[in-house]
Protein backbone atom coordinates (compact mmCIF):
# COMPACT_ATOMS: atom_id res chain seq x y z
CA UNK A 1 0.00 0.00 0.00
CA UNK A 2 1.23 3.63 -1.30
CA UNK A 3 0.86 6.45 1.36
CA UNK A 4 -0.10 9.90 0.77
CA UNK A 5 0.64 12.59 3.38
CA UNK A 6 -1.47 15.25 3.67
CA UNK A 7 -0.68 17.87 6.27
CA UNK A 8 -2.27 20.95 8.37
CA UNK A 9 -1.48 23.18 10.84
CA UNK A 10 -2.05 24.36 14.60
CA UNK A 11 -4.03 27.32 14.80
CA UNK A 12 -2.43 30.73 14.54
CA UNK A 13 -3.13 34.43 14.16
CA UNK A 14 -5.71 34.39 17.19
CA UNK A 15 -7.89 31.67 15.70
CA UNK A 16 -9.30 28.69 17.44
CA UNK A 17 -9.07 26.69 14.67
CA UNK A 18 -7.23 25.79 11.44
CA UNK A 19 -9.84 24.99 8.98
CA UNK A 20 -6.05 22.88 7.05
CA UNK A 21 -5.76 20.74 9.94
CA UNK A 22 -10.01 20.45 9.82
CA UNK A 23 -10.41 19.28 6.94
CA UNK A 24 -7.09 17.21 6.25
CA UNK A 25 -7.61 15.14 9.94
CA UNK A 26 -10.86 13.86 8.13
CA UNK A 27 -9.32 12.16 5.42
CA UNK A 28 -6.70 10.02 7.75
CA UNK A 29 -6.85 6.43 7.52
CA UNK A 30 -9.20 6.42 4.36
CA UNK A 31 -7.87 4.78 1.08
CA UNK A 32 -8.18 6.45 -2.34
CA UNK A 33 -8.48 3.56 -4.52
CA UNK A 34 -7.46 -0.12 -4.36
CA UNK A 35 -3.50 1.62 -3.81
CA UNK A 36 -3.05 4.25 -1.69
CA UNK A 37 -3.74 5.25 2.24
CA UNK A 38 -3.72 8.74 3.35
CA UNK A 39 -2.23 9.56 6.27
CA UNK A 40 -2.56 12.91 8.14
CA UNK A 41 -0.65 15.27 10.10
CA UNK A 42 -0.60 18.17 12.21
CA UNK A 43 2.51 20.54 11.90
CA UNK A 44 3.63 23.12 14.31
CA UNK A 45 2.87 26.94 13.16
CA UNK A 46 6.21 27.90 13.72
CA UNK A 47 9.52 28.38 11.66
CA UNK A 48 11.99 25.59 11.59
CA UNK A 49 10.11 23.51 13.66
CA UNK A 50 7.12 22.38 11.33
CA UNK A 51 9.89 21.29 8.66
CA UNK A 52 11.25 19.38 11.26
CA UNK A 53 7.99 18.00 12.15
CA UNK A 54 7.44 17.22 8.30
CA UNK A 55 10.61 15.55 8.18
CA UNK A 56 10.22 13.15 10.79
CA UNK A 57 6.64 12.10 8.83
CA UNK A 58 8.22 11.64 5.43
CA UNK A 59 10.84 9.59 7.06
CA UNK A 60 8.24 7.37 8.79
CA UNK A 61 5.33 6.89 6.07
CA UNK A 62 7.81 7.15 2.68
CA UNK A 63 4.93 9.06 0.81
CA UNK A 64 4.70 9.13 -2.93
CA UNK A 65 2.99 12.04 -2.69
CA UNK A 66 2.49 14.99 -0.57
CA UNK A 67 0.19 17.60 0.30
CA UNK A 68 0.36 20.61 2.51
CA UNK A 69 -2.58 22.55 3.24
CA UNK A 70 -2.91 25.94 4.73
CA UNK A 71 -5.45 28.56 5.26
CA UNK A 72 -5.00 31.61 3.57
CA UNK A 73 -7.98 34.02 5.07
CA UNK A 74 -9.06 36.71 2.58
CA UNK A 75 -9.05 33.76 -0.36
CA UNK A 76 -12.27 32.68 -2.19
CA UNK A 77 -11.07 29.45 -3.41
CA UNK A 78 -8.74 26.37 -3.58
CA UNK A 79 -5.52 27.93 -4.46
CA UNK A 80 -3.08 25.36 -5.85
CA UNK A 81 0.39 27.01 -5.37
CA UNK A 82 2.93 26.90 -8.41
CA UNK A 83 5.91 28.19 -6.63
CA UNK A 84 7.96 28.62 -3.14
CA UNK A 85 10.50 30.93 -3.04
CA UNK A 86 13.35 31.01 -0.55
CA UNK A 87 12.51 33.46 2.00
CA UNK A 88 11.22 34.04 5.27
CA UNK A 89 9.76 37.34 5.80
CA UNK A 90 6.96 36.74 8.60
CA UNK A 91 4.43 40.20 9.03
CA UNK A 92 3.37 38.59 12.16
CA UNK A 93 5.16 36.41 14.42
CA UNK A 94 4.79 32.69 14.42
CA UNK A 95 3.24 30.53 17.58
CA UNK A 96 6.57 30.58 18.97
CA UNK A 97 6.92 34.31 18.96
CA UNK A 98 10.23 33.98 15.90
CA UNK A 99 9.60 36.77 12.93
CA UNK A 100 12.56 36.15 11.22
CA UNK A 101 12.64 38.97 7.97
CA UNK A 102 14.37 38.93 4.99
CA UNK A 103 15.74 35.16 5.90
CA UNK A 104 16.90 32.37 3.33
CA UNK A 105 14.98 29.08 4.23
CA UNK A 106 17.75 27.52 3.03
CA UNK A 107 21.19 29.67 2.73
CA UNK A 108 22.77 27.98 -0.12
CA UNK A 109 19.18 27.19 -2.05
CA UNK A 110 17.47 28.14 -4.83
CA UNK A 111 16.05 31.34 -5.31
CA UNK A 112 12.91 28.74 -5.76
CA UNK A 113 11.49 25.33 -6.78
CA UNK A 114 8.28 24.49 -8.46
CA UNK A 115 5.42 22.10 -7.45
CA UNK A 116 5.78 18.53 -8.97
CA UNK A 117 1.93 18.22 -8.79
CA UNK A 118 -0.28 18.00 -12.01
CA UNK A 119 -1.76 21.63 -10.76
CA UNK A 120 -3.57 22.54 -13.64
CA UNK A 121 -5.35 19.15 -14.26
CA UNK A 122 -6.28 19.63 -10.17
CA UNK A 123 -7.76 22.54 -10.77
CA UNK A 124 -9.35 21.27 -13.54
CA UNK A 125 -11.08 18.57 -11.97
CA UNK A 126 -11.87 20.80 -9.18
CA UNK A 127 -13.41 23.31 -10.90
CA UNK A 128 -15.74 20.69 -13.00
CA UNK A 129 -16.39 19.56 -10.15
CA UNK A 130 -18.16 23.00 -8.93
CA UNK A 131 -15.49 23.68 -6.44
CA UNK A 132 -13.81 27.32 -6.86
CA UNK A 133 -10.21 26.80 -7.47
CA UNK A 134 -7.47 28.35 -9.03
CA UNK A 135 -3.62 28.14 -9.89
CA UNK A 136 -1.91 30.75 -7.62
CA UNK A 137 1.86 32.31 -8.23
CA UNK A 138 2.47 33.17 -4.44
CA UNK A 139 2.18 30.82 -1.44
CA UNK A 140 3.35 34.10 0.97
CA UNK A 141 6.26 34.18 3.00
CA UNK A 142 5.15 32.85 6.35
CA UNK A 143 5.32 29.10 7.91
CA UNK A 144 3.17 28.18 4.60
CA UNK A 145 5.99 28.95 1.94
CA UNK A 146 8.61 27.88 4.72
CA UNK A 147 7.11 24.58 4.32
CA UNK A 148 6.19 24.49 0.93
CA UNK A 149 10.15 25.18 -0.11
CA UNK A 150 11.23 22.74 2.70
CA UNK A 151 9.73 20.18 1.44
CA UNK A 152 10.37 20.88 -2.71
CA UNK A 153 13.87 21.20 -0.98
CA UNK A 154 14.25 17.78 0.35
CA UNK A 155 12.45 16.28 -2.38
CA UNK A 156 14.95 17.76 -4.56
CA UNK A 157 18.12 17.60 -2.61
CA UNK A 158 17.61 13.64 -1.35
CA UNK A 159 16.50 12.10 -4.66
CA UNK A 160 13.04 11.22 -3.39
CA UNK A 161 10.41 9.68 -5.42
CA UNK A 162 7.62 11.50 -4.39
CA UNK A 163 5.86 14.24 -5.76
CA UNK A 164 5.15 17.63 -3.57
CA UNK A 165 3.19 20.70 -3.32
CA UNK A 166 0.91 22.77 -1.49
CA UNK A 167 -3.00 23.53 -1.19
CA UNK A 168 -4.21 27.07 0.10
CA UNK A 169 -8.10 27.18 1.53
CA UNK A 170 -10.29 30.12 2.60
CA UNK A 171 -11.61 30.52 5.70
CA UNK A 172 -14.59 28.03 7.09
CA UNK A 173 -18.01 30.52 7.50
CA UNK A 174 -17.22 30.32 11.33
CA UNK A 175 -14.17 32.39 10.67
CA UNK A 176 -15.42 34.60 8.39
CA UNK A 177 -18.37 35.43 10.22
CA UNK A 178 -15.84 36.93 12.85
CA UNK A 179 -13.89 39.39 10.93
CA UNK A 180 -14.95 42.87 11.48
CA UNK A 181 -15.98 42.95 7.52
CA UNK A 182 -16.70 39.48 6.33
CA UNK A 183 -14.40 37.57 4.31
CA UNK A 184 -15.01 34.65 1.92
CA UNK A 185 -15.30 31.48 3.04
CA UNK A 186 -15.49 27.75 2.10
CA UNK A 187 -17.89 24.79 3.98
CA UNK A 188 -15.41 22.17 5.47
CA UNK A 189 -17.25 19.45 3.37
CA UNK A 190 -16.53 21.36 0.25
CA UNK A 191 -12.98 21.50 1.15
CA UNK A 192 -12.59 17.98 2.61
CA UNK A 193 -14.73 17.15 -1.14
CA UNK A 194 -12.10 19.10 -2.88
CA UNK A 195 -9.20 17.06 -0.99
CA UNK A 196 -10.34 14.19 -2.27
CA UNK A 197 -11.08 15.41 -5.69
CA UNK A 198 -7.41 17.09 -6.15
CA UNK A 199 -5.58 14.15 -4.99
CA UNK A 200 -7.59 11.63 -7.10
CA UNK A 201 -6.68 14.10 -9.97
CA UNK A 202 -2.87 14.10 -8.89
CA UNK A 203 -2.64 10.40 -9.16
CA UNK A 204 -4.69 10.17 -12.49
CA UNK A 205 -2.27 12.46 -13.91
CA UNK A 206 1.75 11.88 -14.08
CA UNK A 207 1.90 14.58 -16.43
CA UNK A 208 0.53 18.21 -16.21
CA UNK A 209 -2.34 19.48 -18.47
CA UNK A 210 -0.94 22.39 -20.99
CA UNK A 211 -3.97 24.23 -20.68
CA UNK A 212 -3.59 28.40 -19.55
CA UNK A 213 -3.45 29.23 -15.81
CA UNK A 214 -1.63 32.11 -15.47
CA UNK A 215 -2.18 35.84 -14.74
CA UNK A 216 -2.52 39.01 -16.78
CA UNK A 217 -1.10 41.01 -13.10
Amino acid sequence: MKTILLTGFEPFGGEPLNPSWEAVRRLDGQHLGEQHLIRAVRLSCVFDLALAELEAELTQHQPVLVLAVGQAGGRCELSLERVAINLDDARIPDNAGAQPIDRPIVADGPAAYFTTLPIKAMVLALREAGLPAAVSYSAGTYVCNHLFYGLMHRIARDGLRCRGGFLHIPYLPEQAARQPTGAPSMSLTQIVQGLTIGLDAALNHEQDLAIGGGTTH
